[in-house]
């Protein structure tokens, strides 16, 4: 390890590391627009210069430069302070000055940048360039002419998102950023330009004008539009929620977040049930809490125990627990979360968790997809497979081919090819050092898992310090579910079979109801979608955003979100209506606190109260299962269930930004303004 001054500081460094990097080990501030740690660099800005000796006496851009043995650093030197002053006069010349009515004014890195290294006026009188604006789609507001060329968003869209929709035109000061032919940026990440952004070249379109940083609240919270349990912040203004933003967090969602985890949060506010509702003569009418537990308590009476509920894709650990604990406490077993009618066996959870970890599948070297559009089913993880093409690994894929943005080999759709394995896919599999296989929600929905367990023995996925064998679930809630026991044997098939006199839909807003012809149908949800449709009974609940709870993603990671808003009129927190309704029902359910509720949670099911990958393993008492040697792959994969990225849950349909997406950027429809 090299060791270095910085200003006067001896520091060891790791090797390969740049003297930027070194100077912030020494805790110096070197200010950058076009440096970002998770892109290449460019080293085209010129702000973070620095004198370095030994080398020529100049100023040199510190991004850029190997942090060498004996190098002697200054950050603070006459020379470099004036040579940052010029670079940012240089940078100011052709830039706007727009900041009262820019939309980056209070989170800009060039106004905070300019205050604290630049000089204090112009000495430029010419006119300034301006450029035309570009379209890049429905999401990025671009006003191009504030650009400074730092290219963050190219490199971001060619080597995170890998699709290369943003590139420069021209040179010299004619030069511009732009999207191909001008047209939307279409891929599932192309929002996270707007973080990268050093200045308001490109902005959010929804919240344009909308708010400025310093009013609004920020609350910790979890992206629940996929399985991926992105780590967000929800920043709100009063009652409502303006915006979601990522956080860091290297071993989930690095600092990224998908379009639709983004920008569903608009649809908080529409479409909102906030009132009780009875279906009276055929119609859905106005009525009151007491009303509502009086015909629920009426369909019961004498049989408490015929009653089944089904949780919805967006729930909270909390709310499943209260659900079982209140039909238990009535007699009743009859719970379930797969909504769309998925069987497989859930005895050993290892069988079911995405055991590599989001992190972890970085460095296998070897990938089978099986029966998952990764792209649509989990955005956040597909940028992790990238960096595993990257480093060497080879994918393979069974299923409808999609355009997964790195070189892949599609087997084809028939599940029959991995009863006798191709000869290239086997040899690949087998001298790899970390294989890993994916199951997805396609391949699920077919029964392919008991047959996919197979895969480990065959391939060697379980290896001292590595386990490759991988379900990739497509519901924020799932794995909760199935941590609490929130499954049954035959899935909605037994909850059907019984035929239950009430049925507590918890937000299943994907789930056949037909099935249920004469079960009265009481919906606890906060949007006015398909399951509301179906209800005899709505009883109002709040969304993610309204409520404290605890998520757990894919890989088994417990995590808690906290109460950004307050429910929209009548609405209650789901936990509470579960209470009350347990009242009605005259049962006790052992808890009258969200607290207790979650002590009561924690002490069910222990890894639920710590932060952080829960033992799976451990909870399933071994490893894997042993594979049934008699199961085999059947069936063809006609396609995989997330038809539209946009609209995959109450939220998201209720979007207002969402439908203008999946209208423009998946169906190509010509959105017109107002004016037109």
């Amino acid at each position: 390890m090299p060791k270095v001054t910085v200003d006067g500081q001896e520091i060891e460094v790791p090797a390969g590391a740049t003297v930027l990097q070194a100077c912030e080990l020494a805790g110096k501030e070197i200010p950058r627009f076009c440096y970002h740690e998770r892109l290449s660099i460019a080293g085209n800005c010129r702000m973070c210069l620095v004198e370095v000796k030994p080398g020529p006496p100049k100023p040199q851009a510190s991004c850029a430069l190997p942090a060498a043995e004996g190098q002697e650093i200054r950050t603070d030197s006459p020379m470099v302070k004036k040579a940052r002053e010029g670079v940012m006069e240089f940078l100011l010349i052709n830039h706007p000055l727009d900041c009262p009515i820019c939309d980056q004014g209070g989170e800009c890195d060039l106004q905070d940048q300019a205050v604290a290294y630049g000089r204090g006026g112009s000495r430029y009188h010419e006119n300034k360039r301006a450029v035309t604006e570009k379209y890049m789609g429905p999401l990025i507001k671009t006003i191009m002419t504030r650009c400074i060329h730092c290219t963050r968003c190219v490199r971001f869209s060619e080597e995170i998102a890998g699709v290369d929709e943003i590139g420069a035109l021209y040179r010299g000061e004619d030069m511009q950023i732009t999207t191909y032919l001008e047209q939307a940026a279409a891929h599932e990440l192309s929002a996270n330009v707007i973080d990268l952004c050093p200045v308001g070249a490109l902005t959010s379109r929804p919240y344009a004008f909308e708010a400025r940083p310093w009013e609004l609240k920020k609350t910790l919270s979890i992206d629940v539009s996929d399985a991926v349990g992105a780590n967000i912040t929800l920043h709100s203004k009063g009652r409502e929620v303006m915006r979601a933003l990522p956080r860091v967090n290297d071993d989930v969602n690095e600092e990224w977040l998908s379009d639709k985890g983004r920008y569903q949060v608009d649809g908080l506010t529409k479409r909102r049930l906030d009132r009780v509702w009875v279906r009276r003569d055929g119609r859905l009418q106005p009525a009151e809490w007491a009303e509502a537990f009086g015909m629920i308590a009426g369909a019961l009476e004498g049989d408490k125990a015929s009653i089944a509920g089904v949780a919805g894709d967006l729930l909270d650990a909390e709310t499943m627990f209260a659900a079982k604990a209140l039909l238990n406490a009535c007699g009743s077993q009859l719970t379930e979360a797969r909504q769309t009618g998925m069987t497989y066996d859930v005895s050993n959870l290892a069988a079911v968790n995405f055991n590599s970890t989001f992190a972890g599948i970085e460095t296998a070297d070897a990938i089978l997809i099986v029966g998952s559009n990764v792209r649509w089913e989990a955005a956040l993880l597909n940028v992790r497979l990238r960096k595993a093409v990257k480093a060497g690994a080879k994918v393979y894929i069974i299923g409808p081919e999609w355009d997964p943005t790195y070189p892949a080999t599609f087997l084809g759709s028939d599940l029959k090819l991995l009863n006798r394995v191709p000869k290239e896919l086997g040899d690949v599999m087998k001298s790899a050092q970390r294989p890993a296989v994916i199951v997805g929600a396609a391949a699920l929905a077919k029964g392919a898992l008991p047959a996919a367990l197979k895969l480990a023995d065959k391939f060697g996925l379980v290896k001292d310090g590595w386990n490759g064998f991988n379900v990739l679930h497509i519901s924020a809630a799932r794995m909760a579910s199935l941590m609490l026991g929130f499954t049954l044997p035959g899935g909605m098939g037994d909850i059907a079979a019984a035929s239950p006199k009430v049925l507590l839909s918890l937000g299943a807003d994907e789930m056949d109801y037909a099935a249920f012809p004469n079960s009265l149908k009481v919906y606890i949800g906060h949007h006015g979608d398909r399951g509301a449709h179906h209800a005899d009974i709505i009883l109002p609940g709040a969304s993610y955003a309204e409520k404290d709870g605890t998520y757990v993603n894919a890989e088994g990671r417990v995590q808690f979100a906290e109460k950004a808003v307050f429910a929209p009129g009548d609405a209650r927190e789901d936990w509470t209506i579960l209470r009350a309704l347990a009242d009605a029902l005259g049962v006790n359910v052992g808890f009258d606190s969200f607290g207790e509720l979650q002590a009561a949670m924690i002490a069910a099911v222990p890894p639920l109260g710590e932060e952080g990958l829960a033992d799976v393993i451990g909870l399933s008492g071994g490893a894997l299962p042993k594979a049934d040697s008699a199961a085999k792959f059947e069936g063809e994969l006609a396609g995989y269930p997330i038809k539209d990225f946009y609209l995959t849950n109450p939220i998201a349909r209720a979007s207002e930004v969402m439908q203008r997406c999946s209208d423009e950027l998946l169906h190509g429809a010509d959105v017109k303004e107002a004016a037109e």
